[in-house]
């Protein structure tokens, strides 16, 4: 993970000046592209501390290593649901809710109800029913 966290360390003195150079830019009386610019900085840098910190914990991968081969990365790579219809539930609350923010607030809170129930049954899929553990 040397690349990832790299990428996201190096952008932290990039993101920070550049918003203290905006701030100038804009003479100060434009504040939401100063904070966010900080606040990208600021996301870059807990990204790169966390990728840092995994790859300690986990060691060195085989796109880590110059010398590896492809068949070093094969296997399991993690555990998906190909057969999961609640990821395009919580996708449709989502649009729900932007819906209801752009139309009406009564809209935003069925949305908020949906993404609850799809929420949980994302998270509780494999405690009951056919897939259960």
């Amino acid at each position: 993970m040397k690349i990832e966290k790299n990428l996201f360390l190096y952008g932290v003195p990039i993101f920070i000046p550049v918003a203290f150079i905006y701030g100038w830019l804009t003479e100060w009386s434009e504040w939401v592209g100063f904070l966010g610019i900080m606040l990208v900085g600021g996301l870059a840098g807990m990204i790169g501390f966390y990728l840092a910190f995994t790859g300690k914990r986990v060691g060195a991968r085989p796109e880590d290593r110059l010398d590896a081969e492809i068949h070093e990365g094969s296997g399991e790579q993690g555990h998906f649901s190909p057969w999961s219809w609640w990821p395009l539930v919580l996708g449709l609350s989502a649009a729900t809710g932007f819906l209801g923010i752009a139309i009406g607030f009564w809209i935003l809170y069925i949305g908020m109800g949906l993404a609850v129930i799809a929420l949980v049954g994302w998270v509780f899929e494999y405690s009951r029913g056919y897939h259960a553990h």
